[in-house]
């Protein structure tokens, strides 16, 4: 009988073999086309685009930050992102020799916490849409020795290259709001869980203090572009990543949408007054 760790290794190949089916571009599996969608129209910050082009607008974006990605999350939010993640982290309930799934983990912050904490039996996924983001993430926790991590390149709305049940754990660190359909994402995070499963979604949201809300919307659609241009020497990526947030669903909306996907006993945690909020559900 193949023992734990012949089985893990037979899965991994598995899902290896299963990800070279797919083109390794940022617009990897793209569900809307003209022919699928024709005209039908979506929010790209705040410019209306057809919803063929946004998940390649979004790839510009993120291509384009990849490489000063951890440095202006720092500047942005004064740091305070990490104790964000830190919180999430706290509400995920994650137990060695578990399997975790980190959609859009880009540089790899949540990914290399889980790591350590599912153990030598556990097992990380660490996936991403966009190529250059998946490199920086693989490079991160490579050399910080993480080796019970697989990096795979895959769409939130489809999550194609996993098998239905297959993870404890599946979180999204703010990811969701640039994907295309967030209902489909939510659909294929439920059928990826495992029954008990638990989802987390850490996400910009909604301030829950009107005089902080225009402070905080001074502040993203003056400042952010400013250091965007001198720090990235890109301040257009950052006014959209600025209109994303605004365009995002609210708490309680979201909250109702993960509902509709299946999930049960959902709530939200808000931090920082709703700047930001972690939404938690369960597969039952």
């Amino acid at each position: 009988m193949p023992n734990n760790d012949q089985k893990t290794r037979t899965n991994t190949s598995e899902q290896t073999i299963k990800q070279t089916l797919f083109n390794q571009r940022d617009d990897i599996n793209n569900p809307h086309t003209p022919e699928t969608d024709g005209n039908e129209q979506t929010h790209f910050g705040y410019k209306t685009v057809n919803k063929a082009e946004k998940q390649a607008r979004v790839a510009d974006v993120f291509t384009s930050v990849a490489k000063k990605y951890d440095i202006m999350n720092d500047l942005m939010s004064f740091g305070i992102h990490r104790l964000w993640k830190r919180y999430a982290i706290s509400l995920s309930g994650v137990r060695a020799g578990q399997h975790v799934l980190d959609i859009a983990g880009g540089t790899g912050d949540l990914a290399k916490v889980f790591s350590r904490e599912v153990g030598r039996n556990g097992h990380v996924v660490l996936s991403d849409i966009n190529a250059a983001m998946l490199e920086v993430g693989r490079e991160r926790l490579i050399n910080a020795g993480c080796n019970n991590v697989d990096f795979v390149l895959a769409n939130a709305e489809t999550l194609a290259p996993f098998d239905d049940e297959s993870f404890d754990l599946v979180t999204i660190s703010f990811g969701l709001r640039n994907v295309t359909d967030k209902d489909a994402a939510l659909k294929s995070m439920y059928r990826v869980l495992k029954p008990g499963g638990r989802l987390l979604i850490l996400e910009f949201s909604k301030p829950v203090f009107e005089p902080l809300s225009k402070a905080y919307d001074l502040y993203s659609f003056t400042a952010l572009p400013v250091m965007g241009k001198l720090i990235a020497n890109d301040a257009e990526s950052y006014q959209y990543l600025a209109e994303s947030i605004r365009m995002h669903p609210d708490q309680q909306t979201l909250k109702q949408m993960m509902q509709q996907a299946g999930f049960e006993n959902c709530d939200y945690h808000n931090l920082t007054a709703g700047i930001v909020a972690v939404h938690r559900g369960f597969k039952a």
